[in-house]
């Protein structure tokens, strides 16, 4: 299962590649960039809260 504390650092390229994105589409009248900026915030939201389930997880563990 080590491969799970390495998965909550795609959200962090996941709200990189959305603020870019976002960035991208500001000045764009055809689509609206807020949504990806939702996304963006949603992912950072996603990595702090899987890492605080990771410390939870593994200091259940070494109870």
């Amino acid at each position: 299962m080590t491969y799970l504390k390495y998965i909550q650092y795609f959200y962090l390229f996941a709200a990189g590649f959305f603020i870019y994105q976002g960035f991208i589409n500001l000045n764009s009248e055809e689509e609206s960039p807020w949504m990806m900026f939702f996304f963006a915030a949603m992912a950072i939201f996603m990595f702090f809260f899987r890492r605080k389930f990771m410390k939870k997880m593994n200091n259940q563990d070494k109870k």
